[in-house]
């Protein structure tokens, strides 16, 4: 089990400090928000995430298992609603945030926010598939994949996090605050683009 929990956390540092919706998002929160102000959003993805884990583990997959497209139909809306996010981050002003028009992510919009974030349901679907056994015990097992998520969220995060709030301090320049913003809103589209792909293949392939 010992072992078996340390592959788990070099598995979840290297798909949790890697780009992704979550690091991008809550990099662009930090440089338009500040660190103080982007606390929910952080927390809600170090809790939010590894409770999809736990939750997924416990057998939430296997409804996706059996209706295959209602998981599609949840990843439709996670495209839709993440290239809105994209638009919402590309036309924010830096102008608007400092009047308090926008604002940051709360805990539980971060929270629900992994449900419909591709990359988390490969994350956590993948880990479970990779490291439960048939021998083990699946409850342990499945806690402590969820335990290893937890752990790294903080650290990978938070240097997201944290980077972006440095680039607040240099890119004073509302121009350059604008080209960041779009820059990380152009990231944010491409990180979906393999869902997007899979999504084609899966709804007009058959039509082809």
């Amino acid at each position: 089990m010992f072992e078996i929990f340390i592959a788990v956390l070099f598995f979840a540092f290297s798909t949790t400090i890697t780009p992704g919706p979550n690091n991008v998002m809550i990099m662009s929160s930090g440089m338009n928000y500040g660190i103080k102000a982007s606390m929910p959003h952080f927390l809600g993805i170090c809790f939010g995430f590894p409770l999809m884990v736990l939750l997924v583990g416990l057998g939430f997959g296997v409804i996706f298992d059996k209706f295959p497209n209602l998981h599609q139909l949840i990843k439709v809306l996670g495209v839709l609603y993440l290239i809105w996010l994209a638009w919402h981050i590309a036309s924010a002003e830096p102008q608007a945030i400092k009047r308090g028009e926008k604002k940051p992510f709360s805990f539980w919009q971060a929270v629900l926010f992994q449900w419909v974030n591709a990359k988390a349901w490969v994350m956590a679907t993948g880990a479970v598939a990779a490291f439960t056994t048939v021998q083990g015990s699946p409850f342990m097992e499945v806690l402590a994949i969820t335990l290893a998520f937890l752990l790294m969220a903080f650290p990978c995060v938070g240097i997201w996090l944290v980077f972006g709030s440095l680039l607040r301090k240099v890119l004073t320049n509302p121009l350059m605050q604008r080209l960041f913003n779009i820059t990380m809103a152009l990231i944010l589209v491409l990180s979906v683009v393999p869902v997007m792909i899979e999504l084609w293949h899966f709804y007009m392939a058959p039509a082809v």
